[in-house]
């Protein structure tokens, strides 16, 4: 009786964890059986990361941000160029711009060893990566939904169309955003990851010299010093004047002027996203508390689940 026993919840906890392995639905605890050493792996990873160079934060939340407007949170992303991959990674808004690969390239090896096979989704890593980033950066944390599976597609000219580039306006950012099942409110919050990181120079030049109605002067002439007028296209400067720490600054700058590109100051131009960015920039309880929500809804775009994609064993490449 107690072999049949033992037996029976054996075969009751084998079929649990392949129901939730093949699960149609997202769930923050989507590993806490088949692996519950997942997600520390990839926190101690990420922080290691962070903690050799501090940027690296903001460029796996940026990496989150380019997965999931194309093609939705599928790690389409991280696929390399093949006879059959039009890789993402040299569409426009990417190409010797995004990185991170080699951070998530690090997790996926660490957590697979942790896991004993390939069970976490590549896509997976990325979100988790993203969230890790912030908290390491004294943002907040908040609950990843979990169960994603990894695309066998990418799509460069979805990359090109749908990734916001830098000189939209505020009416195109709407739109863009709508375009993927996102607000205005959405818009602003997850703009606010400017917070972190920097942007090279072709991305700004054009607003630095030849803008004047919206900018401040000043601050002009301090982007012009580190971004010449030609050359230096990759040459550095900070989103607002924390871009290591999760703060408010960012839109405080807005309200001076002194967004560095120029969608980012779209979203203080007399248009209907003004007050969020006063709101968020003297509370910034309320802009954490948005950037979650929003955070977590970009996260749902058309994820693959159940048996949809797969989990690839390498995150560049499908099986």
């Amino acid at each position: 009786m107690a072999t049949n026993c033992f037996l029976f919840i054996h075969v009751l906890v084998m079929f649990s964890l392949t129901s939730m392995a093949f699960s149609n639905y997202l769930s923050p605890y989507f590993y806490d059986y088949v692996c519950p050493e997942a997600l520390p792996t990839i926190k101690r990873v990420v922080e290691d990361a962070v903690r050799e160079e501090r940027r690296m934060g903001a460029s796996l939340l940026r990496l989150h941000f380019h997965d999931c407007f194309v093609q939705g949170c599928d790690a389409s992303i991280l696929l390399d160029q093949t006879e059959t991959i039009d890789s993402e990674k040299t569409a426009r808004p990417n190409n010797n711009s995004i990185r991170g690969f080699e951070v998530i390239d690090k997790i996926k090896s660490e957590v697979d060893k942790a896991c004993g096979h390939p069970i976490v989704s590549c896509a997976d890593i990325v979100a988790v990566a993203a969230r890790d980033s912030v908290v390491a950066l004294g943002g907040p944390s908040w609950e990843v939904q979990l169960g994603r599976r990894d695309s066998t597609t990418a799509n460069r000219n979805m990359a090109n169309n749908d990734i916001p580039p830098p000189f939209l306006d505020l009416p195109a950012l709407i739109n863009n955003f709508k375009n993927q099942g996102l607000d205005e409110k959405d818009l602003v919050a997850l703009s606010g990851g400017h917070t972190l990181g920097f942007a090279q120079c072709f991305t700004f030049r054009d607003r630095i010299y030849n803008e004047t109605n919206n900018i401040d002067s000043t601050f002009a002439s301090q982007r012009q010093v580190d971004s010449p007028r030609s050359g230096g296209d990759s040459n550095l400067a900070p989103l607002d004047p924390t871009p290591l720490l999760f703060d408010s600054e960012y839109f405080s700058n807005l309200l001076c002027k002194k967004g560095l590109l120029h969608s980012d100051q779209a979203l203080f131009s007399g248009g209907q996203t003004d007050n969020l960015v006063q709101i968020y920039s003297t509370n910034l309880g309320t802009f954490a508390k948005d950037f979650v929500e929003s955070i977590i809804k970009m996260g749902n775009i058309k994820s693959l689940t159940g048996d949809q994609g797969q989990i690839r064993v390498n995150c560049r490449k499908v099986n």
